[in-house]
This record gives structure tokens, sequence and C-alpha cells, in this order.
């Protein structure tokens, strides 16, 4: 018996070797989909850390070391959690427990910070910003000042000045000094032709290009694209004794500690800045009798709004799904899907539908309806709060229906029956037996539903914006604001936008709507324990 050697088969040799084993196959396939994941999970980490570097240089040179180490500290958590084996609980958490510290608990933080500021409009700035921008303000032009010789460039649709100062050419914008600028700098800009001097004449008479760091230096400015003058503004500043001085009236505006420079008679110079008021905030929303009025009327209000939106929608919601689900009743599917057609209807988009609807000139209400009869539904105070009322309750109550119809449905026929057989009417086994095991389940739904209803903006403000005005008011409010949107206008709305109030008013809701809950839910348990 004589032993022959045989040389293995080449890889990829099918005639000599065959195909691979299953094994082998999975083994394969296997190598290849962890190799894969592993670059996947390389080029993510790549991508994040990118992004991470940019932003903190970012946050770096502006001197936000707060945010620089924030993302500092987020991005080595990411590193090491995603580049060490195991820890896979790790790996899934971390993204939402990233997102929920950015997007829940520090707005809610900064919310609360805010609330304790006077931040808002004029006071959006440190005091730096406010002197810088209080000098570049009022300027008039320096007496018997010279004319330099300017060209006005464009670099990308951005104006910029270039003078020739003892024999150096300087360049400048309104937000960049002037600064030595080079042959090779300059010829990146484009020369404004006479033509384009008149057609971007406002642009041009506007540029005010600082002279220097120094605010006090005031700025150069020219009204025909040829010639600039220095101005300079009618404000001092005195540093060390924390004063701005008028030029021209000779009145003394100082610093008084309520972030802005104020005169005797009580005048303030704006822009101010930002500085912490402790609880003045919360002592205006209560302590000033314009303000007290607003908050007091608007919270009645919104309490009546988030009850009756709840009542409403649930009643009707439950008198449908008990109607619907008699088994009597003939095509009670088409009924059903014919009464949740509202719920698919975006609520912003419902608003605003029913605003036109309700219109008091050209409304199909008022013109089909009620035959041209101009009808104020949302101009009336009372007639706004109704339609406000009626536009929820076709918007709400089919969510009521569908939940009322569950809760029904499981509720066993047997108990029915039995009541019946002791001689129940039907209105006594509604009453004493469905509805207690119908407020069970419901329950928890009707407090969500409040809460809800108690900060229910879209309605709201896409069909009467908060109106009609508040006569009195000290806020830009109306008769059918409710908080959410009361802090909305206050924050958002106007020429004046407070901040700080807006985040004041934002914690008293938070606030109320905590103990409501926490009322609501001992009520809920309660009644479970009564069944």
């Amino acid at each position: 018996m004589s032993l022959t050697h045989q040389k293995p088969p080449r890889s990829g040799d099918t005639a000599q070797a065959g195909a691979l084993s299953p094994a082998a196959q999975r083994l394969a396939t296997a190598a290849s989909t962890s190799t894969g994941l592993i670059l996947a999970k390389i080029a993510m980490i790549g991508i994040v850390d990118a992004t991470a570097i940019f932003a903190l240089f970012t946050a770096i040179g502006r001197e936000a070391w707060a945010i620089a180490a924030v993302v500092a500290v987020i991005t080595l958590v990411i590193n090491v959690v995603y580049f060490k084996r195991g820890w896979l609980p790790a790996k899934y958490l971390l993204p939402g427990t990233i997102f929920l510290l950015i997007f829940q608990v520090f707005v809610i933080g900064y919310t609360g910070y805010i609330a304790f500021t006077n931040y808002g409009s004029g006071h959006n700035s440190d005091k730096d910003d406010a002197v810088t921008a209080l000098l570049q303000s009022n300027q008039s032009r320096v007496p018997d000042s010279p004319g330099f010789p300017v060209t006005v460039l464009d670099d990308g649709g951005k104006l910029s000045l270039l003078v020739e100062r003892d024999g150096v050419q300087l360049a400048g914008t309104a937000e960049q000094p002037l600064e030595p600028i080079t042959a090779d700098e300059l010829a990146g800009f484009t020369q404004l032709s006479f033509a384009d001097l008149l057609g971007r004449q406002q642009e041009v008479t506007t540029l005010a290009v600082p002279m220097s760091d120094d605010p006090s230096q005031g700025s150069l400015r020219t009204s025909d694209g040829r010639t600039a003058y220095q101005y300079t503004s009618n404000l001092v500043y005195d540093e060390a004794a924390g004063t701005m001085t008028d030029s021209t009236t000779s009145v003394v505006y100082r610093d008084t500690g309520v972030g802005a420079f104020t005169a005797p008679d009580g005048t303030q110079l704006m822009p101010g800045w930002s500085i912490n008021v402790g609880f003045e905030n919360f002592s205006k929303a209560f302590n000033d009798s314009s303000i007290r009025t607003a908050l007091g009327s608007v919270t009645v209000w919104t309490f009546a709004f988030a009850l009756l939106s709840v009542a409403t929608t649930f009643f009707l919601g439950l008198f449908l799904a008990l109607v619907f689900n008699d088994l009597r009743m003939k095509g009670r599917r088409i009924y059903r899907v014919i009464s949740i057609l509202p719920y698919a209807f975006p609520a912003f988009l419902g608003g605003l539908v029913w605003a036109g609807m309700l219109n008091k000139d050209f409304g199909f209400v008022n013109q089909v309806i009620f035959g041209g009869a101009p009808i104020p539904w949302l101009t009336d105070p009372w007639l706004a709060k109704f339609s406000v009322l009626w536009v929820n309750l076709w918007l709400g109550f089919p969510y009521m229906f569908l939940v009322c119809t569950g809760a029904l449905q499981s509720i066993p026929d047997e108990l029915a029956e039995a009541a019946k057989i002791d001689g129940a009417k039907p209105l006594q086994v509604f009453r004493l037996i469905k509805l207690p095991l119908l407020l069970v389940s419901v329950a928890p739904l009707l407090i969500s539903s409040f809460a809800f209803n108690f900060n229910n903006f879209n309605v709201i403000y896409m069909l009467t914006e908060g109106g009609p005005r508040l006569e009195g008011a000290g806020l830009n409010v109306g008769s059918t604001d409710i908080l959410i949107s009361m802090v909305y206008k206050v924050a958002f709305v106007g020429s004046q936008r407070d901040y700080g109030l807006a985040s004041a008013f934002s914690i008293i809701i938070f606030v109320l709507v905590s103990i409501i809950a926490v009322i609501s839910f001992k009520q809920t348990k309660a009644l479970e324990e009564l069944n």
C-alpha cells in the first residue's frame, strides 16, 4: 500500500476543491459583517469627533469655556463607550441620554436661569458690548474734520472702505476696524463703479467703518462714495467712574445696577446689558397691578379652557362611543370613520381653516349659514372664547371617541347582562357599572388631556392669535390668550421682548401643572381602590 502526497487545492479552483462548507460560509459572512460594522463605527465616531473638534475650536475662539468643556467631555465619553469592548447597554443608552441632557435638562435649567435676569430687548448682551453700541450710536461729524478720499469695495456683497492715511492703505468694514491691507489682499475685492454706488446708495451712506478698536475714536462715513469724514459719538464714557456723559446736553448717566446707564430723572440709555435681578420678574408678575390683572385674567381663562375642553370632548366622545357601540345601529363602521376624520387633521391647520370660516366679513359660517350676518366670532371677547372651545371640540372629540370605544369594549358583557337580570335599567347599568369601570381606564388620559389643553398653543394662536386685545393690560395679551400663548407673546411678539419675565411665567406654569397632576393622579389612585 503506497501513500501518495497530494497538493492542497488552490483557492478559487472549484473544480478540484469544491464549494465551501456551510460552516465556513457562515464564518466568512460573520467576519465580513463584523468588519463592516467596525468600519461603520469608526466612520461614525470620526464624523462625531470632527464635528466636536470644529465646535471646540469655535467655542474657544469665542471664549465660551463652559461650552468648550461640555463638548470635550461629551466627545470623550462617546469615544470611550463606543471603542471599549462590552458596555452594550451604554452604547444604546448614551445617544438618548445626551439628547435628553441637551434638549430637556439644559433647556429647563437655562429657562430657570433666564427667569432671574433682565434678559430681553435692550438687555441682551454684556456691559462691554453695550458701551460699544452706545458709543457707535448717535454719532455726528467731527467739526472741521478733514475729508479722506475713499474707495468703496465689494467682497461677496459685503461693503468695505479703502482709505490711504500717512502713505498706508487701510481697509475696514462695519464690523472690522481699519487695518493695513496688502496689494495681494486688495486683488480679491471689487471696486464699485458710479452706477453701482447709485444702485446701492442706501448701503453706502449707512456704512460706518470704525477708525480703530477704540470706539471713542469714532468711525468713517461717506455720503457720495468718494470722500469720507470722521464721525464720533456724542456720548463720552468714563470707565473709572462708570458714567456715560452726553456732550450735547451735559447729562450724566450712571451705572446704578439696573443694567443700563441711568440719568437722575430715571431716563435710561439703550441698549443696556443683562444682569441678575433675583426674584424681580416674579415680583413684577404679582405686584405690578397691570401685569397682575392680565396674569389673573389669563390664568382663569386657561383653567376654564382646559376644563371645558376636556369635559366637552369627553362627553361628546363618550356619547358617540355609546351610540356607535350599539349592535342595533346600522352603518356603524361608516359613522366611526367619519367621526375620526377631524383627528387626522393637523391642529394648526384646523385653526387656520376655521379662522377663515369664522371671518366676520366673508367667512363661510356668516355668509352661508347665517345669511351674511356680520357676527364677530373672533373679535368679540365672549364669542371668541366660544369659537375657541368649539374648534377645540371639533378637533378633540375623535380622540375621546376612540378612547371611550376601546374602554367600553373591554368591559365584559356579562356584567351588564347580570345587572339587567337583577332589574337594572339601561341608565342604571351605565351609571353604576359601565361609567365607574370606564373612568378607571380613562382617568389618566383625561389628566394628560387636561395638561395638553392647558398648553394648547396651536388652537389659540392659529385661530385668534390670542385676541381680541385685553384692555388695560400691561402686557401684549388678549381675551383668548392662555398662559403659554401669553408667554410666547411676551418673549417673541412686539418690539419689547422680555425673555426674563417670559421665563418666570414658564416656571409658574410648570408649578401649576405639576400641582394639578399630583392632585389628579392621587384622585385616580383613589378611584382605582374604590373599584
